[in-house]
């Protein structure tokens, strides 16, 4: 992170710069379009760029898995490696239109990401840019993602990350504009806010993008509460925020808490929103005029946009910058085409498996491929994605690693993606016969089904009957079920690969097809991924980052933001996947060999496996653990803590501890998970954060505690108890 001595400097070069402009000139640097001002030496600038997984929407760049699919590693340090080499392509890229005088959007180093919000909703088309269900993943891997942006030089900035959308935006999309998510405080603290709190404190995010949708009655991108008293003064925020797009002319268009656009902008700039994206903050000179808001108001919120300016290094001579030497020729390099390969490799979850996978190449003369995303390039990249220079689909993945053997491919594409024919003047299902004849001439089948971000993403960009971006429910769209149905009715194996950005109930497929692998948005490099788990080159290590719902499961209200009844931390009914879980070609052992607890004095107290522990507030508690890997493949295991308070109105439990480990096929890995007290802190309905006296349980494994995950896995998780008195 910066020195604050450097950022304290530039605040002051910032403010002297502003002291030289015309209201009128401040104003308009405060719209995400900020114009050249050349009599002060000002370039022109845009800060709306986009990084998601990849430098997005400006040509060639690495596409990385979706943000869901990068999640699903469980790996923070990898996805921190992800950010670094993002950071690395924006700044090339940056170097490059420099150079070449263009400045317009997408091509600023302003990155518009990581989207902490929580996956609360299956149905939420949005949820693929997210890591997921759970606030404490999610703040593990949005930290390391922020810090992997922003670089690690204490006086410049690689780039400048972006928590958005703050706070608690999780759908319906299409009422986004107007809508007002009511939270309890006890959810707010518990749920919503963690995730940017974590990005602020440890990560030094350096902005902040309020949300479209009021939350609690404030729309967010001017509510005091959120942007003042928690950000500003509670958090210790000095970076600058953002509206989301046009989404101040909402407060009086769509919320309806001003009446015009002059007083919207006020409301927002004088509740700590300092930029705009958009051009509504145009109406800031007329809100001056009207005495809606003054001039020193202005000028702090431009110190704020001003200051992340000068942190990039904008201002200075590229000289004295290390990021400056960056340049074109550091994108698209080989070295992130393997870095992309390896997490989305990470990614690939495997939920079912009978023994049929790996796919030996002895055993199957030829193979059969189906489905509409079988060949889809859309359905590797998900939404806010750049251009890649190379894609791989999964038909693409299967040929290349199936012409080595001699195994011959059949492929249809089975069906349209959503619609009931692929062909506008064919007949409803116009592929099926096509689908036998793949059956009948293969020895395998490789289902290849899901969604594609015109079916699932944000409000305005997808293009189908379903609008607006949310899922009307879980089912595959159009005929894809059909499609496997015809599949089963053959009577050839088949292996289920589900390219999507959320959970679809996959009830059928999970009694009787042999093996099923999400495969998530997996990024350019995803097919081949794909077809080497299919083909165990690669182990499968992914986990899943939301839960998999059943159909029997019932889904709370969508409008509900309550948290009651929802995600694994407060269902009650037995899911069809858990949250966390996913299997492996190789079987770890994972135990608990000590705990040790420190106190704030320094003192250390030892427990042997099982024992009761003692713990008070400031104590951290060491879980040491060992690692076996007893299977023939060497993998990725993911161990996991998860706590239970047995508290009523709690959560059920808490993942609260994780370490990704990488070991050989025979070898053992050994690592300490560290638990504080805010591992064993429950939220009271006041939002009150307390360390509650009483007995906890501590499981230890690599999945949920629960009985859906030992059902499916045949394995318990370690566990001891932790007693605070």
């Amino acid at each position: 992170m910066i020195r604050k001595e450097y950022t304290a400097e530039y605040r002051k070069r910032a403010k002297e710069l502003i002291s030289k402009m015309t209201l009128e000139e401040k104003v308009y640097q405060l719209r995400h379009p900020a114009p050249a001002i050349p009599r002060l030496g000002i370039k022109a600038y845009n800060y709306w760029n986009e990084a998601l997984h990849g430098v997005a929407r400006s040509g060639v760049s690495t596409v990385f898995p979706q943000a869901i699919g990068m999640a699903a590693s469980f790996d923070a340090d990898l996805i921190g490696k992800v950010a670094d080499r993002i950071s690395t392509e924006g700044r090339g890229k940056f170097a490059a239109q420099d150079e070449f005088d263009d400045r317009d959007i997408y091509k600023g180093l302003t990155f518009w990401a990581p989207n902490i919000n929580i996956f609360r909703d299956p149905r939420w088309g949005r949820g693929h840019e997210t890591y997921g269900e759970d606030p404490y993943l999610t703040s593990r891997l949005g930290v390391s993602f922020v810090k992997g942006i922003q670089g690690d030089n204490d006086k410049y900035l690689k780039a400048a990350a972006c928590a958005k959308h703050y706070a608690v935006h999780s759908g319906p999309e299409a009422i986004r504009h107007s809508f007002d998510a009511k939270a309890s405080k006890q959810d707010m603290r518990e749920t919503y806010l963690p995730a940017f709190k974590a990005l602020v404190e440890e990560a030094g995010v350096e902005a902040v993008m309020g949300a479209y949708n009021r939350t609690n009655g404030e729309p967010c991108c001017g509510s005091k509460t959120l942007l003042i008293d928690i950000l500003r003064k509670e958090w210790g925020f000095d970076g600058h925020v953002t509206s989301d797009c046009w989404a101040i002319k909402d407060f009086n268009e769509g919320h309806h808490v001003t009446d015009t656009p002059a007083e919207s902008v006020a409301l927002a700039v004088n509740n700590g929103c300092d930029l705009n994206c958009g051009d509504l903050f145009a109406y800031l000179l007329q809100a001056v005029e009207e005495g809606l808001i003054t001039e020193d108001k202005i000028d702090h919120a431009l110190e704020n946009v001003l200051t992340t300016r000068f942190k990039l290094g904008l201002f200075d001579d590229k000289s004295g910058n290390p990021y400056s030497n960056i340049s074109y020729k550091d994108v698209d390099t080989d070295e992130a085409k393997a870095l992309n390969l390896e997490i989305a490799s990470a990614c690939i979850t495997m939920l079912k498996n009978d023994g049929i996978l790996p796919l030996k190449a002895s055993s199957y003369k030829t193979i059969g491929v189906i489905g509409p995303n079988a060949d889809s390039r859309a359905a590797l990249v998900g939404n806010y994605q750049g251009t890649s220079s190379e894609y791989i689909t999964v038909l693409e993945g299967i040929r290349e690693e199936a012409k080595a053997d001699g195994i011959r491919i059949f492929a249809s594409e089975g069906c349209h993606l959503y619609k009931d024919r692929t062909e506008g003047l064919a007949l409803a299902g116009d592929r099926i016969s096509e689908v036998k004849a793949v059956c009948a001439n293969s020895d395998v089948v490789v289902a290849v089904m899901g969604l594609d971000a015109t079916l699932e993403g944000e409000e305005g960009d997808t293009g189908n009957e379903y609008g607006s971006g949310d899922k009307p429910n879980l089912k595959l769209p159009g005929l894809q079920q059909e499609v496997l149905d015809t599949i089963a009715a053959s009577g050839k194996p088949y292996v289920l690969i589900v390219l999507s950005g959320s959970a679809l109930a996959l009830d059928n497929d999970a009694d009787r097809a042999n093996a099923i692998l999400q495969g998530w948005y997996p990024g350019a490099q995803g097919g081949k991924a794909i077809a080497q788990i299919l083909f165990g080159k690669k182990s499968p290590e992914g986990k899943l980052p939301v839960t998999f719902y059943s159909e029997k499961n019932t889904l709370p209200d969508f409008e509900d933001y309550s948290m009651k009844g929802r995600t694994y931390r407060y269902m009650t009914e037995k899911p069809l996947y858990p949250f966390g879980f996913g299997l492996s070609y190789t079987d770890f052992d994972e135990k608990i060999t000590c705990v040790n607890v420190k106190a704030s004095d320094g003192q250390t107290s030892g427990y042997g496996v099982g024992d009761p522990v003692s713990f008070k507030a400031g104590d951290k508690l060491d879980i040491n653990v060992s690692c076996a890997n007893t299977g023939k493949y060497d993998g990725g295991a993911t161990v996991q803590v998860y706590v239970e308070s047995g508290i009523t109105g709690a959560p059920i439990r808490q993942l609260k501890g994780l370490k990704k480990l990488h070991v050989a096929a025979g070898a053992t890995a050994d690592t300490t998970v560290t638990l504080d007290e805010n591992a064993f802190v429950i939220f009271d309905e006041n939002g009150e954060a307390k360390l509650n006296p009483g007995t906890y349980k501590v499981y230890v494994g690599d999945s949920q505690p629960d009985a859906r995950s030992a059902e499916l896995t045949g394995k318990t998780c370690a566990a001891f108890e932790v007693k605070i008195g």
